[in-house]
Formats: structure tokens, C-alpha cells, sequence
């Protein structure tokens, strides 16, 4: 690891690391041998190739990760790539519960970081799921009826603001706080504004 892959933002993130400090800086000196271009971004350690991001190391809870930003193009021979959630369509994750796991997985992480350049350096992408394969809630459907407007507004919004109300309206399991959720957010989809803005 030379001094010109080490970026200071990260250095200062595993000075505060205490969970996961050992994994974190094993993950962290695998993937430098990989020849990536250490940043931080989103409060973790990013690595990117010619500026598009490859992998970020994270922690939670119960296990440490490697995520990899298009996972979802990998082969994945070793059948070890995690998808999240079901809504996460890219990224994957390589998940451990100690240090010992990560040694004894560090050949094959190599091969993945690998593939995951070469991914990107053959320009391609994950296919995503357009927002009409998603379902509208019947709550937005009703307010896109009762208020002029609201519907092209919506419409107006880009993909992934649509995408991101759909799934937070649609992930309240009673009727009621879904129209609570679509009531709340009415002005700022009129305003063209997304659900985080």
C-alpha cells in the first residue's frame, strides 16, 4: 500500500472504526492490491476504477460487507453475492462475520474485484426495472384523481424519485398510513421535489 492509494478521509474512518476494525482493513488492503483508486463517499471507504465505483466497504449489526456497486452482472461462481433487499437492483454484497473469513475468501475476493473492473471497463450496466413494472398504490392513484395536476407532476418526476415514493408509499402495510404518506408528500410532488429532497 503506498501513500499516494491512501486517502486521509478513510484513514480517519478506521481510526474511529471499533466494531469492525480488523475486517475493515483487511478488506481494505485486498482491495488496494486490486489497483483501485481509494475514496470516501456515503461515510465508507469507496473504490473506484477511472472514477466509476467498483466496491464499498461497510458494516452493520450483525456482519461487515464488500458491496459491489453492479454485483448484479457478476457471475458469482462461489454463489456468495448477497442482494440486500429485493428492491436493490445493482448492488450486491459479500458479507462476514470475522476476519478469519475474509483471509480465508481473499483469492476469490480478488477474482471478483477483477471481474467487477472488467464489468465496468466493458461499459455495462443492470438492466433496471422500469417504474411501470412497479405497482402504483390505489392511495396515489386516488390523489392523482382528486388533485389537478398531481399526476403530471408525478410524471414529471425523474425514475428514481418515482421509484423511491412508490416503494415508500407501497411498503406501509395498512391503507391508512399510506394515504397519511401520499397526503404528506403531495406539495413536494407538485413542487417536482423527491421523497429525500
Amino acid at each position: 500500500m503506498t501513500n499516494s492509494q491512501i486517502n486521509p478521509k478513510v484513514e480517519e474512518f478506521l481510526s474511529r472504526a471499533t466494531k469492525w476494525k480488523k475486517e475493515f482493513e483487511k478488506l481494505r488492503h485486498i482491495v488496494l492490491d486490486c489497483e483501485l483508486t481509494e475514496e470516501f463517499k456515503w461515510m465508507h471507504p469507496c473504490y473506484t476504477f477511472n472514477n466509476k465505483n467498483i466496491v464499498l466497504i461497510h458494516g452493520f449489526k450483525e456482519y461487515c460487507a464488500l458491496l459491489f456497486h453492479k454485483g448484479a452482472l457478476l457471475k458469482d461462481p462461489h454463489g456468495i453475492l448477497v442482494q440486500q433487499t429485493e428492491n436493490v437492483q445493482a448492488a450486491r454484497q459479500i458479507r462476514f462475520k470475522n476476519v478469519e473469513e475474509i483471509i480465508e475468501l481473499e483469492t476469490i475476493l480478488k477474482a471478483y474485484i477483477h471481474e467487477a473492473i472488467e464489468v465496468e471497463k466493458a461499459g455495462l450496466e443492470v438492466d433496471f426495472k422500469k417504474n411501470t413494472e412497479y405497482q402504483i398504490p390505489a392511495e396515489l392513484q386516488k390523489k392523482f384523481e382528486e388533485i389537478p395536476g398531481l399526476k403530471a407532476a408525478f410524471e414529471g418526476l425523474t425514475p428514481g424519485r418515482q421509484r423511491a415514493y412508490i416503494l415508500y408509499f407501497s411498503q406501509a402495510k395498512q391503507s391508512k398510513t399510506r394515504e397519511s404518506r401520499v397526503e404528506k408528500y403531495v406539495q413536494n410532488i407538485l413542487d417536482g421535489k423527491g421523497l429525500k429532497d
